[in-house]
């Protein structure tokens, strides 16, 4: 399953009345929005990318929709892999656990891997 955030940018004017589209739209789910900007968020949801974006193109074709764009995408797959990957790494570097190093001590050059003391 995947989620994803789609701004929806409209002039001003409009914003209430593609709201209303939105809200009554069954491919998405509503948020909020700025009228004073014309911004509105919403979300869709589909098995895959190709579901997402025909979903977003039924968002660009409401009445007096400027544009629709992807903005942040959640993909169940892509979480499953990263968990796997963290799941099959090296644990947490034993110098982490190690009492007698002071904390102050530690330059982080973010990757704990390459953490010097």
């Amino acid at each position: 399953m995947n989620i994803s955030s789609i701004v929806v940018q409209v002039r001003s004017e409009y914003v209430d009345e593609v709201v209303e589209a939105l809200k009554a739209a069954d491919f998405c789910d509503y948020h909020f929005h700025d009228k004073s900007i014309g911004k509105i968020i919403v979300t869709v949801e589909g098995e895959g990318v190709s579901e997402e974006i025909e979903k977003v193109k039924k968002i660009q074709e409401i009445p007096h929709v400027i544009a629709a764009d992807m903005m942040m995408a959640y993909s169940e797959e892509e979480l499953d892999k990263e968990r796997s990957k963290l799941e099959m790494g090296p644990n947490v570097p034993e110098m982490l656990n190690d009492d007698s190093i002071r904390a102050e001590d530690i330059v982080y050059h973010g990757d704990l891997r390459k953490m010097k003391f």
